[in-house]
């Protein structure tokens, strides 16, 4: 089953939940928001993804940009970054059983979840 790390906040999160839906693919939603990540579950997203911690960090928000973005920070940082604020990840994030990927744009969306 495809899990989505979703923010009901986010645009592109609920239009990929939204496409899903009308599609008839079962999906789990993990609200990234409401039930933050263990550190553990963050690992396993960032080695499922293939990608550096810092991809996963939306370094666009208020928040970084006012509390992080000077700050030199490790990849252990970052890691503990997100799980003190899961509003920093980038979202959704889309896991299909051992691999994952951030859901943007749609059509890459429509690929992953085909194949």
């Amino acid at each position: 089953m495809i899990k989505i790390l979703h923010n009901n906040s986010c645009s592109k999160s609920r239009g990929i939940l939204e496409y899903l839906d009308e599609n008839g693919i079962p999906f789990e939603i993990i609200d990234i928001i409401s039930q933050p990540l263990t550190e553990m579950e963050l690992r396993t997203v960032l080695k499922k993804l293939h990608c550096p911690v810092k991809d996963l960090v939306r370094t666009n928000e208020k928040l970084y940009k006012d509390q992080f973005k000077d700050q030199n920070l490790s990849d252990e940082d970052l890691i503990q970054m997100l799980i003190q604020n899961p509003e920093l990840i980038q979202r959704p994030v889309i896991i299909k059983g051992s691999v994952a990927m951030i859901g943007r744009p749609i059509e890459n969306v429509k690929l992953f979840i085909e194949n």
